[in-house]
C-alpha cells in the first residue's frame, strides 16, 4: 500500500516551513507587510523601473550611467555587500563567506580565500549591508555596475567604495518616496503586479474564523489604496478590501514602528487628509505612522497571539519578534522556484549523496594509509585492516588516488548543478555550499515559519497546527 497525498494538502512548493510550532488556534490576530507580502511584483518589471529612476538621479549627479542595462540575475535577495572592497558575497550561517563579486565579476575560489580567509562577516559591523527583500536587486546591480565604472576609471571624480554606495542608496531611496515611479505603477498595475487568485479567500478564512487582521505598511496612503484595490477589489464579492482590516496604518516607518512610540495621524478620507488622532485606535479607521505598542494595547492582546507576516529580513521579522515578541512569519518568494528545482534533481541529489559518501570512506581510507606509513617509520604497530609493508601500502595509496579522481570527475557536474538551483549564478538563497546561508540563518533565528507566499496558509488554514521539524545534529545518523 503507498503513501497518497491528500487532496487537501499542497505540492512541497507552497507549504508553510515552521522553525518554531506555532498553533494557528492561538493566532487571535494577524498582521501584514504589503509590498512584496499582500501585493506581490513582477520583479524585472518593478525592479527595471526602480533601476531606470535611480539611472537618471546618479547621471544628474554626474556620474556616466546612461548606457547601463538593468540585470535581473546578477545578484539575489540575501547577500551581504562588502562596502570595505566594494564586492557582494554569499556568507554562511557562521558569517565564512563561501562566494564573492567584486563589482559584477563573480571571483575565482583562490581570490574569494585570499580575500576572505581571516575576514568574519558580523552584520552588525557598518562594513556590511545585508540585502534584505527583494526590493534590494535593483540597488545591488547598479551598485556592482558602478564599481565597475569606478575601477576602470571612469568616473568624474575619486569615491571609495563606501561613498559609491552612499551615492547609489540614497538615489533608491529617494526613487522609492518619490512620486513619479509609485504614480508608473498605479496607472499600469497589469504590468506590474503579479496577481495571486488564492489570496483573497486566505485572508477571508482568517476573518471568518474570528482572527482580527491588520495592515501595517510603509507604503503612502495613496499608494497602498491603489494597491490593495487592485489586489482585492474585484475578488471580494460585495466586500471592499478595507472590509477585512480592523486596523490599516500607512507610512508606519518600519522598522522604527516596532522600536519607538511615533504617534498616529487619522487619515479620514480618500484624499489622504490628516488629523491627529483624538483618544484609541477605532477599527475600521486609516492611519499613518503610530506604533506597534499602541496596537498590541488596542488589539488587547499578549505578542504570543500576534502573528506578523512580511518580507523584509529584519524590518519585518526580526523587530517584530525580538522587540514585540510577536510570532513572525516570512515570505521568501524564491523559495517556490528553489523547491522545485529541488524536487526535479531529486534523482541526481541522491546519485550525489551516495558519491560523496563513497568519496568519503576513500578519503579516510587515504588519510589512515598516510598515518601508517609514519608509524612504519617509526617501528610502531599499525592500526587493524591495513596492508602489510611498505610497497602494499603504497600500491594501496596509487590506486585509492585513481579512485578518487574518477570518483571526483562524476561528483563535480552534479554538485555544479546543486549548486546553481533557485540561481544561477549564487545558488539556492537558504544554502552556502552544504551549510545553510546567512539568510537562513536570519529566517531560523527570527521567523517561526517561512512560505513562498501569503496564500499558502490557506492549506493550513486558521485551525492548523505547525510543527517545528526535528533539528539535524552532525552526529544524527
Amino acid at each position: 500500500m503507498t503513501d497518497r497525498q491528500p487532496p487537501w494538502s499542497p505540492p512541497p512548493e507552497r507549504r508553510v516551513f515552521c522553525n518554531r510550532t506555532l498553533n494557528m488556534r492561538s493566532v487571535h490576530a494577524v498582521g501584514f507587510d504589503m509590498d512584496y507580502t499582500l501585493v506581490h511584483y513582477d520583479v524585472r518589471e518593478w525592479e527595471a523601473r526602480a533601476y531606470h529612476h535611480v539611472q537618471e538621479r546618479l547621471v544628474d549627479r554626474g556620474l556616466p550611467v546612461a548606457d547601463l542595462k538593468f540585470d535581473a540575475e546578477l545578484f539575489a535577495r540575501g547577500l551581504i555587500v562588502d562596502l570595505e572592497r566594494g564586492n557582494i558575497v554569499k556568507a554562511n550561517r557562521f558569517g565564512y563567506v563561501t562566494q564573492a563579486a567584486h563589482g559584477t565579476a563573480m571571483l575565482s575560489h583562490e581570490e574569494q580565500r585570499k580575500t576572505y580567509s581571516q575576514v568574519w562577516v558580523d552584520l552588525g559591523e557598518p562594513r556590511w549591508v545585508f540585502l534584505n527583500t527583494l526590493f534590494s536587486l535593483s540597488e545591488a546591480c547598479i551598485y556592482g555596475q558602478v564599481v565597475d565604472l569606478c575601477d576602470r576609471g571612469e568616473l568624474p571624480t575619486k569615491l571609495s567604495y563606501r561613498e559609491l554606495y552612499r551615492e547609489v542608496n540614497d538615489t533608491i531611496n529617494a526613487a522609492h518616496l518619490e512620486g513619479q515611479l509609485k504614480a508608473e505603477i498605479i496607472a499600469n498595475p497589469e504590468r506590474f503586479v503579479d496577481l495571486d487568485p488564492d489570496l483573497p479567500q486566505t485572508l477571508l478564512d482568517l476573518k471568518q474564523a474570528g482572527k482580527k487582521l491588520f495592515l501595517v505598511t510603509n507604503s503612502e496612503w495613496h499608494y497602498a489604496q491603489a494597491m490593495m484595490r487592485y489586489a482585492f477589489n474585484e475578488r471580494l464579492g460585495a466586500l471592499d478590501w478595507r472590509d477585512l482590516f480592523d486596523l490599516v496604518i500607512v507610512q508606519a516607518q518600519k522598522p522604527a514602528f516596532f522600536e519607538r512610540s511615533a504617534p498616529f495621524l487619522e487619515v479620514f478620507d480618500d484624499e489622504g487628509n490628516e488629523r491627529p488622532l483624538q483618544g484609541p485606535l477605532r477599527p475600521g479607521v486609516i492611519y499613518r505612522g503610530g506604533n506597534a505598542e499602541a496596537v498590541q494595547q488596542h488589539l488587547g492582546m499578549d505578542g504570543s497571539e500576534i502573528l506578523y507576516v512580511g518580507d523584509h529580513v529584519y524590518a519585518d521579522v526580526h523587530v517584530s519578534s525580538r522587540i514585540r515578541r510577536w510570532r513572525a512569519a516570512l515570505v521568501l518568494r524564491e523559495l517556490e522556484e528553489e523547491v522545485l528545482s529541488e524536487q526535479l534533481f531529486g534523482v541526481e541529489q541522491q546519485q550525489l549523496e551516495a558519491l560523496m559518501r563513497k568519496k568519503v570512506a576513500l578519503d579516510e581510507e587515504q588519510a589512515a594509509l598516510r598515518n601508517s606509513l609514519k608509524r612504519l617509520e617509526h617501528n610502531q604497530s599499525l592500526p587493524p585492516g591495513m596492508p602489510t609493508g611498505y610497497d602494499a601500502i603504497q600500491i594501496r595509496l596509487r590506486a585509492l588516488r585513481q579512485e578518487i579522481e574518477q570518483l571526483d570527475a562524476q561528483i563535480s557536474p552534479l554538485a555544479q548543478a546543486s549548486g546553481q538551483m533557485g540561481h544561477e549564478r549564487w545558488g539556492p538563497a537558504m544554502r552556502a555550499g552544504n551549510d545553510k546561508s546567512r539568510l537562513a540563518r536570519q529566517i531560523e533565528g527570527h521567523a517561526d515559519i517561512y512560505m513562498s507566499r501569503v496564500s499558502n496558509l490557506l492549506h493550513v488554514t486558521p485551525y492548523g497546527y505547525l510543527r517545528g521539524a526535528r533539528g539535524s545534529l552532525p552526529h544524527d545518523s
